[in-house]
């Protein structure tokens, strides 16, 4: 059977900026062999796109409700998009 590909948009809300939730966010990507981005937004909230296998995907989008240990996740928002395959890793943007 195939592996299926997915795509994932992701705004985390909540304590998820000045604790470490980016570059944890990376490292998790990294181990799963998810790829993307991530980012700070100005108004607090994280933003991510996570493409990879379903069920890579699924484990980033899992540890993303906790996040880092100072974290404090309020809301995750997952808009599931076409996989487009454009990334060659994961990356942390900035605004």
């Amino acid at each position: 059977m195939e592996e299926e590909y997915v795509r994932a948009h992701l705004y985390i809300s909540g304590r998820v900026q000045g604790v470490f939730f980016r570059s944890n966010m990376r490292r998790v990507a990294q181990e799963n062999g998810v790829k993307g981005w991530v980012m700070n937004l100005p108004d607090g909230r994280v933003e991510a796109v996570l493409e990879g296998p379903k069920d890579a995907v699924l484990k980033v989008i899992k540890w993303a409700r906790r996040g880092p240990p100072l974290a404090y996740v309020t809301d995750l928002q997952v808009i599931w998009e076409k996989y487009k395959g454009e990334f060659k890793d994961f990356k942390i943007r900035y605004y």
